[in-house]
């Protein structure tokens, strides 16, 4: 079930700039807890292969924070990743439970 859909939050933070030519529609994420993180206490990377993207937008992460706190099995997967002038703007990413 589709839980929600979000644009990719620090994309120059992250590794997104180096790998944005490998990255494509339906490849599969990682989502995992960063609760350590001084800046927000809901923090929720987002992993593609191993690497960090960037996070889940605060405004949309505290439900998947929870859920992952509570060992809930989140899948997520790359819905867009189209090049646009604002990075925010590049790549967006759905969120399923089973």
């Amino acid at each position: 079930m589709l839980v929600q859909t979000s644009p990719l939050a620090g994309f120059r933070h992250g590794a997104a700039a180096a790998v944005w030519p490998e990255l494509r529609p339906g490849d599969p994420l990682s989502l995992v807890r960063d609760a350590d993180n001084p800046f927000d206490a809901n923090a929720v990377r987002v992993l593609w292969r191993g690497r960090m993207l960037g996070y889940v937008p605060r405004r949309d992460n505290a439900a998947l924070a929870w859920a992952l706190d509570r060992g809930e099995t989140l899948h997520a997967r790359i819905s867009k990743a189209q090049w646009h002038p604002n990075p925010a703007r590049r790549i967006a990413f759905d969120v399923f439970v089973e």
